[in-house]
């Protein structure tokens, strides 16, 4: 049994398909069948069920499946450790973003970790913070920037790179305009157009909301900040997001930041406080936590 064996074998099972089994692997397919058979021969068991239109592992092969993943992990294991002893960082970098965060340019992040460290392979995701999160708890994720309410998500470490206020944007003639800032209570019964749950800038309102005592009467969601505001331009409720957005559209709307109590919206940058990081992922974090400032 051999390294290239398991990988082939792990590539069939994961693709369903000898065929894209040595696609994936950059070979032939008859070369991916021909290994599979010699560590079927070595190991008296046959692993793959061939006989469906799409492969399957047999009950040895489902067996073998864990260990097989838990060797080639271990073998890459050990050559990151030995690049980073020798001063190397080579591997994949996994980094995620949360929906319509504009703030920072992320692009010239990579692209200075990318010039850096031209080994390694980057790869970037954007979603909504609780996916986020969960990247970052399950392994997927080397770090992310993701929105916050007030507290930080637990296994979490976190540097807050953006923090601002939270504003209702409401028309001119509303009576809400009449002041420079409306109290949380005085939205009680309006409708509101916010950010989806899983946003830290929704997670900053429903705690504050609950914290007082009654539940926001959201009429509409939009994950892109700018779409709120062109609805509550139509008339169509109360937007509440983060204060530049607000004013980066250019309308009639006026921004009031939201008091007793102030609702903050934060961006942070995260990576898993107990995991250990792998040398690419640490080497990221060092970099951008050089380059983001720090709240």
């Amino acid at each position: 049994m051999d390294l290239r064996q398991l990988e082939y074998f792990l590539a069939v099972v994961e693709e369903r398909s000898f065929t894209r089994a040595a696609a994936r692997m950059h070979v032939a397919q008859p070369g991916v069948s021909a290994q599979i058979r010699r560590l079927e021969r070595e190991l008296g068991q046959e692993l793959l069920d061939r006989s469906g239109p799409a492969v399957r592992p047999t009950q040895a092969g489902a067996t073998l499946l864990p260990h097989a993943r838990a060797a080639l992990e271990a073998v890459n294991g050990g050559r990151l450790a030995l690049d980073e002893l020798a001063g190397l960082v080579r591997g994949r970098l996994t980094v995620g973003i949360v929906t319509s965060f504009s703030s920072v340019r992320v692009s010239d992040l990579l692209a200075d970790f990318h010039r850096t460290y031209p080994e390694v392979e980057i790869r970037l995701s954007e979603a909504s913070s609780d996916r986020l999160v969960a990247g970052l708890r399950d392994s997927r994720l080397d770090a992310a920037l993701i929105s916050t309410g007030a507290r930080s998500p637990a296994g979490l470490r976190a540097r807050v790179i953006v923090d601002e206020a939270m504003v209702a944007a409401v028309l001119p003639h509303d009576p809400l305009a009449a002041g420079g800032e409306v109290a949380l209570a005085d939205l009680r019964d309006r409708p509101l157009i916010c950010l989806p749950p899983g946003t830290g800038a929704r997670t900053g309102l429903d705690e504050a909301c609950e914290a007082a005592g009654f539940r926001p009467r959201v009429t509409m969601e939009a994950g892109d900040p700018h779409r709120l505001v062109e609805l509550a331009a139509r008339g169509l409720g109360v937007a509440v997001l983060p204060a530049p957005f607000a004013g980066r559209h250019g309308g009639p709307l006026r921004g009031l930041e939201i008091v007793a109590p102030r609702i903050r919206a934060r961006v942070a940058l995260a990576w898993p406080a107990e995991r250990t990081t792998s040398p690419a992922g640490q080497a990221f974090i060092d970099l951008a936590c050089a380059a983001l400032p720090s709240l």
